[in-house]
């Protein structure tokens, strides 16, 4: 008995608890990653003014005050912060030779970046939501998406999304991090963290994978739904000028659908073990850069209604100073 419990102290004393990873991100890249910190940090910015830009738009222009728009402007604010989380620490470490994120900062960055990240997987089902009771229902539009069930909806993906991701960061840092802390990746991520944990991670790894289910298959599966019946509706429409009106509407929000859950989906519904640093860094990069690009570039670029908000506004803001 005695040697059993010596045994176990010496485990224990044998074991160096992780205070800090180390982000080993881009850093095989080499003399690229100063090419990379600078193309990285222009999309940031884009990113940032596109963003920003919608916000303000739709907020000044009472045109835009529509459940569609609010819910555009939920979503531009949801990517802000979430990109916020993410690139401007993978910015610096592009140009620091110390890649190191204590273990106290993980937590929160993996928290808030998968918080975001839901928010915005289940905002795009209720976008999809509003997209088919717009063409399907017109009629009872005013009642099915009130201001009230719309504040109702958006606090539903807020909620659901930060408590998906509480859960989760829960499952991955109550395992024991004993040694090993290089993190193949250029933030905490799901897949690249749970891989150093010191013990078995099957049962971790399937709730996550549930909860991944839970927040990618079934808004996806809902927001394919909701476009068959779109899509019947359509093509009852008689005239060809209507049906088309009526697929540009949608057209946009199709797109980064199909982006946004197609990457994510490649990377977090399979097995920690199929984790391939290189290949599924690319993609996350899609989905943390590209996608956020995507929306705020689709929304405003090729939005109509929102391409004449932002020149009614420069247009005011110009005559004003005339005035002045």
């Amino acid at each position: 008995m005695t040697t059993v419990l010596g045994s176990e102290v010496i485990l224990a004393e044998n074991l160096t608890m992780v205070t800090e990873f180390l982000l080993l991100g881009f850093s095989s890249l080499g003399e690229i990653q100063l090419a990379l910190f600078v193309v990285f940090l222009f999309l940031y910015l884009v990113i940032l003014s596109g963003n920003v830009t919608i916000i303000s738009v739709i907020h000044l222009d009472k045109s835009l005050h529509t459940p569609m728009y609010l819910f555009l402007g939920i979503l531009s604010t949801s990517e802000t912060f979430y990109t916020f989380v993410i690139l401007p620490k993978m910015l610096i470490n592009l140009l620091s030779v110390a890649r190191t994120i204590s273990f106290t900062c993980c937590v929160p960055q993996m928290f808030f970046f998968l918080g975001f990240a839901i928010t915005n997987c289940l905002l795009l089902g209720v976008m999809g939501y509003d997209r088919y009771a717009t063409i399907c229902h017109p009629l009872h539009y005013p009642i099915l998406m009130s201001w009230r069930v719309c504040g109702k909806l958006v606090a539903a993906c807020a909620i659901g999304g930060f408590l998906a991701s509480l859960t989760v960061v829960n499952l991955v840092f109550r395992l024991p991090f004993c040694s090993a802390n290089k993190v193949n990746h250029y933030f905490c991520d799901i897949s690249p963290v749970i891989c150093l944990a010191c013990t078995n991670t099957d049962v971790n790894e399937f709730v996550i994978f549930i909860c991944g289910v839970l927040v990618l298959v079934v808004p996806f599966l809902f927001i394919c739904v909701s476009y068959l019946c779109i899509l019947r509706t359509i093509l009852k429409i008689p005239s060809a000028e209507g049906r088309r009106k009526a697929f540009s509407t949608c057209a946009s929000h199709l797109t980064v659908v199909i982006v946004h859950y197609g990457c994510a989906s490649f990377i977090y519904l399979r097995p920690t073990a199929n984790y391939v640093s290189n290949k599924d860094r690319l993609v996350t990069v899609t989905y943390t850069i590209v996608t956020p690009l995507l929306n705020s570039m689709v929304y405003s670029l090729r939005n109509k209604d929102v391409q004449l908000a932002i020149r009614k506004v420069l247009g005011k803001k110009g005559s004003l100073k005339l005035y002045n």
